[in-house]
């Protein structure tokens, strides 16, 4: 299995400079909320399964499937399994904290399976795996492989191919982050007024 480790925080040369751009911090602290088409709740195992058109959503992030198992251990860090309609790729999306006056920017996915792990804040992408950045609405990053773990905490992505004799292989799409203090030139002033020549009836400062 051949794996690439981006560090976007500065390997992959692109926004996420340290302390510059990170995943939604609050995201981890606020609730979440699920709906589906049917749930089952078992109180021994501490488990709810949705079943049927199954959104979750928890501050800012947002994951869709077909099927869902979520649960909360004792210290109240959340985790989801998220399933994909046979066929189909599971949704996800993340916006990510902008620099004071930056355009926002988000990280999309999508996988058969989605497993959310609240306690080590990570995402990670199974089967059929693609992860994207956008800033605005438009797409600057994208990459795929067999499984792909994203970290919230340290904004490191992990992706993975598949085993040596796989069709499946990591590919990735960077685009060149562009540091706009520099590439700004001051604009050019006005030019200075040259005097205009004039007919001189003397030669060497002597007249004629």
């Amino acid at each position: 299995m051949k794996t690439l480790i981006f560090q976007w925080a500065c390997c992959m040369a692109m926004a996420w400079l340290p302390g510059a751009v990170m995943a939604e911090k609050a995201d981890r602290s606020k609730p979440m909320h699920i709906e589906a088409d049917a749930l089952r709740y078992d109180d021994n195992q501490q488990t709810s399964v949705f079943n049927g058109r199954v959104v979750l959503s928890k501050g800012t992030m947002l994951i869709r499937g077909a099927y869902l198992e979520a649960r909360q251990d004792p210290q109240g860090n959340q985790f989801g399994l998220i399933k994909a309609e046979a066929g189909k790729l599971a949704y996800f999306r993340q916006k990510r904290e902008s620099r004071p006056g930056g355009q926002d920017e988000f990280i999309e996915g999508e996988a058969e399976v989605i497993e959310y792990d609240g306690k080590a804040d990570t995402v990670r992408f199974l089967q059929r795996a693609q992860l994207r950045r956008l800033v605005g609405t438009t797409l600057q990053d994208e990459m795929s492989g067999a499984v792909i773990v994203y970290d919230n905490t340290s904004s490191v992505l992990t992706v993975d191919g598949g085993p040596a004799k796989s069709a499946t292989r990591v590919r990735a799409m960077l685009t060149p982050r562009v540091d706009e203090s520099r590439s700004a030139l001051p604009a050019p002033g006005p030019a200075a007024s040259v005097p205009a020549l004039r007919r001189s009836a003397t030669l060497g400062g002597e007249k004629k």
